[in-house]
This record gives C-alpha cells, sequence and structure tokens, in this order.
C-alpha cells in the first residue's frame, strides 16, 4: 500500500461527511489506543500556557549597573522618565527601577539603549 501525504489526507477528508470522518476516528481510537481529537486539542492550550509562562506582558526596567558611561546613561534615564537631573544620577549611582510596568517589546527596546550606552539592565 502506498504511504500518503499529510495533503492526501486532507483532501480525502474534505470529500466525506461528518458521519464519516467520525468513524475514521473510532478506527483511530481502536487501531492505535489514542483519540485524536483529545491530542489536538490538548496541544494548543499547552503551548498557549508555556508561551504566556515565558513572556510576561508587562515587566519593570531595572538598572542593575550603570557601567563605565555613567554620564550617558544619566541623560538616557532622564530622557525615558522625565526625572530631573539629580533623581536621574541617584538611579545611575544606586542602581533601582527605571521604569516600571513597561511593554515587553518597549522594554527590550530601553533594554538596548542602555547596554549601548554600558549599562547592565534586567527585565523583571
Amino acid at each position: 500500500m502506498a504511504k500518503l501525504s499529510a495533503q492526501e489526507i486532507i483532501d480525502s477528508l474534505k470529500e466525506m461527511t461528518l458521519l464519516e470522518i467520525k468513524e475514521v476516528v473510532d478506527l483511530m481510537k481502536e487501531e492505535f489506543g489514542v483519540d485524536p481529537s483529545a491530542v489536538a486539542v490538548a496541544a494548543p492550550v499547552a503551548g498557549g500556557q508555556a508561551a504566556a509562562e515565558e513572556a510576561p506582558s508587562e515587566v519593570d526596567v531595572v538598572l542593575a549597573s550603570a557601567g563605565p558611561n555613567k554620564i550617558n546613561v544619566i541623560k538616557i534615564i532622564k530622557e525615558v522618565t522625565g526625572l530631573g537631573l539629580g533623581e536621574s544620577k541617584a538611579i545611575a549611582d544606586n542602581g533601582g527601577v527605571v521604569k516600571e510596568k513597561v511593554v515587553s517589546a518597549e522594554a527590550e527596546e530601553l533594554k538596548a539603549k542602555f547596554e549601548e550606552a554600558g549599562a547592565t539592565i534586567e527585565l523583571k
């Protein structure tokens, strides 16, 4: 018997009635001992949970170290936060949260900007 491609199987399913497809599913349960509909439903749910756990929608941008170019880092802090020079310098000197609850994509852009200036940034 010739092996059918996945596309050939799909094309043949398109020509069947729902009752015929149900019979195919029942035969698959008997033959392989697996409910194909349960597998098809469970896979996206598991993948969706993993994606949600891996990438939170909002993060805090935290300065761990200003690095050797502290003046440039102070300028970036001032620009990003709208804080004054003294407050921006305090964050650069002591570290801490630069911006809270930032969308992940924006946080990555900020992290790249700070790292380009020599700072060490953590996203929490």
